[in-house]
């Protein structure tokens, strides 16, 4: 026995005026871009469209839509070092032992040896390694780092990586 899915559940993937995947948004908010011309759909040859009807119309949306107007003006910043977008770039983890707990934040190179308040600097530790570290390097301390701090990356750019990724698996 088949389930037919509802229409209305399913979800399309915007991309840019120049072909950047930017998100995945729910099919109702697609037929908005399309029924007042901020976008169109595309067709990949493989693309999944669905028939959505209305009592005077019948439309065509593609699982894949292009925005036809660009805003350059609307550019993401890159958010400041804080504890709140430090915890969340390193998944709310010890970047040492890897513990959810008691976190706080470490300097990788303590401000006391000349090291800054920066992106590429600053990792979620808690509070026995960010103790046990102590005014050491980790190399110092003889302490591990399980990834290298780096700025976050812009929302859109990410999702264009893994809509890549996901194209690739399902390619093979």
């Amino acid at each position: 026995m088949t389930v037919i899915q509802p229409i209305l559940q399913n979800s399309v993937v915007v991309f840019s005026k120049a072909y950047l995947p930017l998100a995945r948004i729910n099919i109702k908010r697609a037929i908005v871009l399309l029924i007042t011309g901020q976008a169109e759909s595309l067709d990949f040859g493989n693309t999944q469209v669905w028939e959505v009807r209305s009592p005077n119309q019948v439309l065509q949306v593609s699982e894949h839509i292009r925005l036809l107007m660009g805003n350059p003006g609307r550019m993401w910043k890159i958010p400041p070092v804080n504890r709140r977008e430090v915890l969340k770039r390193d998944q709310h983890r010890c970047q040492y032992c890897g513990s959810h707990r008691r976190l706080t934040l470490d300097h990788v190179i303590p401000r006391s040896k000349g090291g800054l308040h920066t992106w590429d600097n600053v990792v979620a530790a808690c509070e026995p390694c960010n103790s046990s570290k102590s005014d050491r390097t980790p190399t110092q301390a003889g302490m591990t780092l399980q990834t290298k701090p780096k700025a976050p990356i812009h929302p859109a750019v990410a999702f264009a990586d893994q809509f890549w990724k996901s194209q690739e698996t399902a390619m093979h």
